[in-house]
């Protein structure tokens, strides 16, 4: 298996955001220290369930602050920016870090960003193929032109060059049929959330054609006992969920439905690795074998504070994903 960190910069509330921040960046460099394989940081606007506004930006700086492991966004949103800058600002980071950087790119919502960066409904509907495919094409170059309804522009050199070869690669974050459909049919991996069940990871994975290198988001926390996992995880998550799920707001203004964030934090625990390192392997390698995906990014910060990540991504890094590396179900 390939083990991922899963950053969001949660905003707990009562923590100042350059803390939290901090904290976001110290995980990754425990990440690397701890052995994992990859870091992906995920991006949010206008809200505290994360705080990063630019997960190429914070990618970036993460590719600066480490040597060894990959960095990458999970996701960028495609629907609130231009898809030629995006592709630049990744060729980019694939030529100073040396092919370490990834990137995942989505569709996001029709939330209020689409307002506030003038994008507009249409970005997140018909036009988000068009970004998608005008994306790729400036990443595999050498040169783009802008020929649909949303771009259009004269031919233009790709610059810089991609590092990796052919083709900095892309992951598509997928939440629907039609978003796996759209993946399938560009050759283009799967991200799939931590919020889906394994039921429905595992029918994506038959639709889109079947096992590949797709992506699968848990969320991991050990401790001694299960019951200390679970009371910390429990008293964590829901303070930083009730304030961070209220911050969706539609474009157009109908009011939200946020998930309850008790009932969802049971979800989580009741579908991740919540426990002894013994549990976190028996979840994690389950998943895996249910699913088809080998490659598991894992949302560690959980416990709402510094320490408690950091001892987190030690203890995964010591003692699970050895275990899982090796083919140990637990």
């Amino acid at each position: 298996m390939r083990i991922g960190a899963f950053l969001l910069g949660p905003g707990v509330p009562g923590r100042d955001h350059a803390a939290v921040l901090d904290t976001t960046v110290a995980a990754a460099v425990a990440a690397e220290e701890a052995g994992f394989d990859d870091v992906w940081v995920a991006e949010h606007h206008f809200m505290t369930y994360g705080l990063v506004p630019s997960a190429v930006t914070l990618a970036g700086y993460l590719l600066g602050a480490t040597r060894r492991i990959a960095v990458g966004t999970a996701v960028s949103v495609l629907s609130t920016q231009h898809p030629v800058a995006l592709a630049e600002q990744a060729l980019l980071l694939d030529n100073v870090a040396h092919g370490r950087f990834r990137l995942g790119v989505g569709r996001g919502g029709p939330w209020q960003d689409l307002e506030v960066f003038g994008t507009g409904a249409e970005a997140v509907g018909p036009g988000f193929p068009e970004s998608l495919d005008l994306l790729l094409a400036t990443l595999r170059g050498p040169t783009v032109t802008g020929a649909g309804p949303r771009y259009r522009f004269r031919e233009v050199d790709v610059v810089p060059r991609p590092r990796t070869r052919p083709h900095l690669p892309v992951v598509l974050a997928v939440t629907t049929r039609a978003s796996v459909a759209m993946a399938a049919r560009r050759g283009l991996p799967m991200l799939l959330g931590m919020h889906a069940g394994d039921a429905e990871k595992a029918a994506f994975v038959r639709e889109h054609g079947g096992p590949g290198p797709h992506v699968s988001a848990a969320l991991a926390y050990v401790a001694d006992t299960r019951a200390e996992a679970l009371a910390t995880v429990r008293e964590a998550l829901p303070r930083w969920l009730a304030p961070g799920l209220a911050g969706y707001r539609r474009l157009d203004g109908a009011p939200g439905s946020p998930r309850d964030p008790l009932a969802y934090t049971e979800e989580l625990v009741r579908r991740h690795g919540i426990g002894t390192p013994d549990d976190a392997v028996a979840a994690l390698s389950g998943s895996a074998a249910r699913t088809g995906i080998q490659h598991v990014l894992l949302m560690v910060e959980g416990a709402g504070d510094h320490a408690r990540t950091c001892e987190n991504i030690a203890r995964l890094g010591a003692e699970v994903l050895p275990r899982l590396r090796s083919g140990e179900r637990g």
